[in-house]
């Protein structure tokens, strides 16, 4: 069996009035991300952990922030697009593992809802992603709540 494994990381900024959208929903708070899509950071962990995977380089070769085509972009379109990607390859996820790390708000409320929507954006099953989260306590650019940012691994079989 032909199975790989992948490593994704990203961070984006907080700023107050923006939007805070992560795993596919958007969180309440005060700051939201920035970025030139909608800065969903998870899922753009998770599209490099899967994308190292398969040997396809990184989201920012197949989606470049210097195109209008995908300023405000939903991420989750960008995810639908990664899998479809691979699956083109012949690959399958096996499994998706992510931390979170942002100091607020908590994350830890949202994880369900965050699961469900990515699962059924990825067509995989529930059990085969987890996310979690966790704080800088209050050191750095987590813990001063100016940046959000992410980890994810994820292991990819062939057909």
């Amino acid at each position: 069996m032909n199975i790989r494994i992948g490593y994704g990381y990203d961070v984006h900024q907080l700023s107050e009035g923006e939007d805070l959208i992560l795993g596919g929903i958007h969180i309440p708070h005060t700051k939201g991300s920035v970025g030139h899509s909608d800065a969903d950071v998870l899922i753009h962990t998770i599209c490099d952990a899967i994308l190292g995977a398969s040997n396809m380089r990184d989201i920012g070769f197949h989606f470049p922030d210097t195109s209008a085509d995908y300023k405000g972009i939903d991420s989750k379109i960008l995810l639908r697009d990664v899998m479809a990607l691979i699956r083109d390859k012949g690959y399958e996820i096996i499994n998706i593992d992510s931390t979170v790390c942002l100091e607020k708000p908590k994350v830890n409320p949202h994880i369900t809802q965050m699961q469900e929507v990515l699962s059924d954006c990825m067509q995989i099953e529930v059990n085969q992603l987890s996310i979690k989260a966790t704080t800088s306590e209050k050191m750095g650019f987590v813990g001063t709540e100016k940046g959000i940012a992410a980890h994810a691994v994820a292991l990819l079989k062939m057909g």
